[in-house]
């Protein structure tokens, strides 16, 4: 084992002493070249590394008013809330100028394989944080005033290169045993899925008759049961069966007083503990706006998955929605609607429906429209008793699975910090 020396930084700690203490301001030029997007390619700066622009991002009429981004350019999104978004380039081409781009001609200091393990792993990325600046955390940006004067510890080229082999082949091993984990998550996925939809379209006895839904997306059910519009299943004897959330404009979102919803909250079958806003029993009284209870059952008309519903929780007396959602009151079962509205067929029968550009929706009109299949209360009740037994035997395997991955992705940064700090050499 090599002697070790105190670095005096405390994200580096104890490196070899033979290893260098290098300023980035150093060895790397910052560069600012504006080009535009049509002789530059756009590209998008990720967790996985520098990438050909993706189709989902956010884009902007910025097109010539981009940075140059050249082949073994280093890249990392200045933004705090990006962490780790960054990488060597194997490309040419263009990003937003929120990126800072760093070259290099000293390859007889630092390989380009290196920078990507050194300046990509947790510890760096830590270090590049508390050298930045902002408001608050999410607007926190380091610049390359401040980045520059950021030191790292560096071996010789040879040693480099030894630790470049050796961290790349180590990774890949890890890699290829998440990827595997994931599989069979999506496997579990896919089944949870499939048993879903043969409950809540077929039902639990295999021996009953079958006769044809009518609806493309159901396909045959029993012949006892029914299809109902989604609408059809409010109870108008209650205030508010159906009916839209309200509009809150955000000054009127405060820290207290009566808890307000947004889509966000309304996830797929679950209801999502997000957010933190509240609205005051006046500006209740002056939007004229409408209680949502506990037990409620609410739809969500915005993102996918469009038309997705929860069960709200216990948490609060009572709520106010946002107004891209519905508020469902029905004496049907409330579980067994949850799982209807889960199945992949269902979303596609609603997105079909979904309007808008930037931002699609549905309307609750076109989602009261939108048929189910219904059996009666008991049988509802004995399909969500079902379901919920089997999706909580499947997402405990689900969740043993995440923990895995979570567990091998924590190593794996733990792996390539001790190597490119030095803690250990090797073999």
């Amino acid at each position: 084992m090599k002697q070790m020396k105190d670095s005096g930084i405390e994200w580096i700690g104890e490196i070899p002493e033979d290893w260098e203490l290098i300023k980035i301001g150093s060895i790397f030029r910052c560069r600012n070249e504006k080009v535009n997007d049509t002789d530059y390619p756009p590209l998008s700066v990720t967790r996985n590394g520098i990438v050909p622009q993706m189709e989902n991002v956010a884009k902007t009429d910025a097109n010539d008013n981009r940075k140059m981004v050249k082949f073994n350019d280093f890249v990392i999104n200045s933004r705090s809330d990006r962490k780790q978004s960054c990488g060597v380039s194997d490309l040419d081409g263009s990003v937003s100028l929120i990126n800072t781009v760093l070259y290099t001609e000293n390859t007889d200091v630092i390989l380009p394989e290196y920078t990507n393990l050194l300046l990509k792993n947790y510890g760096f990325a830590e270090e590049f944080y508390r050298w930045g600046h902002g408001i608050v955390a999410d607007l926190w940006t380091t610049r390359w005033q401040e980045m520059k004067s950021i030191v790292l510890p560096l071996p010789n080229t040879q040693q480099q290169e030894e630790i470049v082999r050796f961290v790349q082949k180590k990774v890949c091993g890890i890699d290829n045993l998440i990827a595997h984990e994931q599989a069979t998550i999506d496997e579990l996925k896919a089944y949870k899925q499939s048993v879903i939809t043969e409950a809540v379209t077929k039902g639990l006895d295999k021996s009953v008759s079958m006769e044809d839904s009518g609806v493309e997306w159901i396909g045959k059910i029993p012949e006892s049961w029914s299809i109902s519009k989604i609408k059809m299943l409010a109870d108008e004897t209650q205030e508010n069966a159906f009916i839209d959330g309200d509009w809150i404009e955000s000054p009127y979102i405060e820290d207290t007083g009566i808890r307000y919803l947004t889509t966000g909250n309304i996830g797929d079958g679950v209801f999502k503990r997000q957010g933190n806003g509240f609205i005051s029993n006046e500006t209740f009284t002056k939007l004229q706006c409408k209680y949502a209870y506990p037990q409620d059952l609410i739809f969500s008309r915005l993102n996918e998955e469009y038309g997705r519903s929860c069960i709200l929780p216990n948490d609060y007396d009572r709520y106010v929605i946002a107004v891209d959602n519905v508020i469902l009151r029905t004496n049907e079962d409330k579980k067994y609607i949850c799982y209807v509205t889960q199945c992949s067929n269902y979303h596609k029968a609603v997105f079909f429906y979904a309007r808008g550009t930037a931002m699609k929706r549905i309307s609750r009109t076109n989602l009261g429209n939108v048929a189910i299949p219904l059996p009666s209360i008991a049988e509802q009740q004995q399909i969500a008793d079902y379901l919920d037994k089997k999706c909580a035997d499947i997402d405990s395997l689900i969740s043993i699975k995440q923990q895995k991955i979570e567990e091998l992705k924590e190593y794996k940064k733990s792996f390539i910090y001790e190597y490119v700090t030095g803690k250990k050499e090797v073999a």
